[in-house]
């Protein structure tokens, strides 16, 4: 299938590695221009010659922190118009509630919330001036169901992003632009490969085990490969998906036990 969106520019935050780095490789395949972002210079640098070479986009690569209003400047200053946004961080570390202080909070509503709300305020008005917006906001499976205790830093902070965006979805919709929500299960990355090691110093066990024990649970039988992940972003920006608006896309091979 033709996405038909071969031309258009995209910022793609915390893009270097993992869902970030599957959902703007998809993109580039679909022939779309792109902005990564991330903080470590030399991964960044790799995963835009890596997707440079594989498709032949323009890769631009703005290493900075996207959850600081510096980083997000020196990301807009090199996509100021972008026609997608793939809004994405890294979640705070595993913990107990009873340990967080008020600064916690406030550095995982920066990272998980208000960061892809800065982005949206700066890119939305230009989106619905060209008739064409698509915004798509990676958060997490715990949103829908918050099956692990120890993240309630990030499920707090990402619920927060999920509201608010069901809100101005609703605004702009009207104009050909969407946000939509894509919730990761568990993702063979590095994110779910330090949750497990958490897991596994807080059980004794092997991280092997650890992992081969969640695998079971999934009723897959694994984890998902971030390139599945990656196609479904890519299709929500298509222009095939303009009728889908203030959605959250759960993928996670099944996990989630609703009828509807």
């Amino acid at each position: 299938m033709d996405l038909g969106i071969a031309g258009r520019r995209a910022l793609v935050c915390a893009a270097s590695k993992g869902l970030g780095k599957a959902s703007a490789l998809a993109l580039a395949r679909e022939g779309v221009h792109l902005t990564i972002t991330a903080r470590g210079v030399d991964s960044l640098e790799a995963t835009a010659e890596e997707i440079r070479k594989e498709t032949g986009v323009s890769v631009t690569a703005v290493a900075g922190d996207i959850t600081t209003e510096e980083g997000r400047a020196a990301a807009l200053a090199a996509c100021p118009d972008p026609d997608i946004l793939v809004n994405n961080a890294g979640g705070p570390p595993p913990g107990n509630f009873r340990d967080w202080d008020r600064d916690d909070w406030i550095k995982a509503l920066d990272a998980n919330m208000l960061t892809a709300v800065f982005l949206i305020k700066a890119t939305v008005d230009g989106m619905i001036g060209r008739k064409f917006g698509r915004i798509v906001n990676i958060t997490s499976a715990q949103v829908k169901a918050a099956t692990i205790g120890t993240l309630g830093l990030s499920t707090g902070a990402r619920a927060g992003l999920t509201g608010f965006s069901a809100v101005v979805a609703r605004q702009v919709a009207k104009h050909n632009v969407t946000i939509n929500g894509l919730l990761p299960g568990p993702f063979d990355t590095d994110r779910l490969r330090a949750t497990m090691t958490g897991a596994s110093k807080a059980s004794g066990r092997s991280v092997e085990d650890v992992m081969a024990d969640r695998r079971a649970e999934n009723p897959t039988g694994r984890f998902g490969d971030p390139a599945e992940f990656g196609a479904m972003c890519a299709f929500l920006c298509s222009t095939q998906a303009g009728y889908i608006t203030g959605q959250n896309i759960l993928l996670d091979g099944g996990a989630f036990p609703a009828v509807v």
